[in-house]
């Protein structure tokens, strides 16, 4: 129970953090230059270009039916952190549109420069979206719809995900100019960059698969003079009958040439297979 409490503690400032970026960004960035964003917020903002609604308001109202419909299939402890990202979204929007207001902060508007304001817009919303996402919260809407048909039709959220944004912004088509949905759709790559970037973190690393008859040799040489872990898998040739093994390895990238140098050494005909990887959560590399 200490623990789950301590974990909220830690997380959902950091999820707040994040959708008070993304709120920025809206306000600040995004809706003053007519451009669009998808899923509910997506649909708050047409709203807004339509009826002058606020996005504080729209967004809430907007995602309530949502949390019943989520808290009934997906049960409680999925539809948590996301009515709580949801309405951290919706204060900050709210202190946003106060802001701007009064004057305390004035909106960064071009009729002759959108690369910038795209630019912006794609960091400041993917930066706090990424925050949200990492630290295992969401901002509601279209995220509850994917979770929900995921669960009871078994499609894949992307697609379901990537679909109702398709539509949405080809609805913004009746508010927005083919041009200002063209520069949406850069500030959304610009956004899902930067989104990956921050789940998936600035740590990269390589996993190693290495086919050798000469295992126990390699791995005793990577684990003296690496001073990391290897987990060897025994094997054999389809072809030769041979019995070999596999050595599985995770290393930083620069550290890539060395372990190529060893393997070579011990084994010049042993067969490496060198694989991306994203996060690499352990002994030696980041703790969770």
């Amino acid at each position: 129970m200490k623990t789950y409490a301590s974990q909220l503690l830690r997380t959902l400032p950091l999820v707040s953090l994040g959708t008070a970026i993304y709120a920025f960004g809206l306000h600040y960035f995004l809706i003053p230059n007519q451009l669009m964003e998808g899923g509910v917020t997506g649909i708050a903002i047409l709203l807004n270009y339509a009826l002058d609604w606020p996005l504080s308001i729209s967004t809430l109202v907007l995602n309530i039916p949502l949390y019943f419909l989520g808290w009934r299939i997906l049960g409680r402890s999925q539809i948590g952190y996301t009515i709580f990202g949801s309405v951290s979204l919706s204060f900050f929007l709210y202190v946003m549109e106060k802001l701007i207001a009064l004057g305390w902060v004035v909106p960064f508007r071009t009729s002759n420069d959108y690369i910038l304001a795209v630019l912006y817009a794609g960091v400041t919303l993917g930066a706090g979206l990424g925050i949200v996402f990492r630290f295992g919260g969401t901002t509601g809407g279209v995220d509850i719809i994917a979770r929900i048909a995921s669960k009871l039709k078994g499609w894949s959220m992307g697609q379901v995900i990537l679909a109702l944004d398709i539509v949405i912004i080809g609805i913004s088509l009746l508010y927005i100019t083919k041009e200002q949905v063209l520069y949406t759709l850069v500030a959304v790559f610009i956004a899902s960059k930067l989104i990956d970037f921050i789940q998936e973190g600035v740590y990269a690393a390589k996993a190693f698969q290495i086919i050798t008859e000469n295992g126990e040799e390699l791995g005793l040489r990577i684990t003296n003079e690496m001073e990391r872990g290897v987990t060897v898998f025994p094997a054999k040739g389809a072809y030769s009958g041979k019995e070999k093994q596999v050595l599985y390895c995770v290393v930083a990238r620069h550290e890539i040439r060395r372990l190529k140098t060893i393997v070579r050494s011990v084994d010049p005909l042993a067969f490496m297979v060198i694989a991306e990887v994203q996060e690499v959560l352990g002994e030696g590399f980041k703790e969770e």
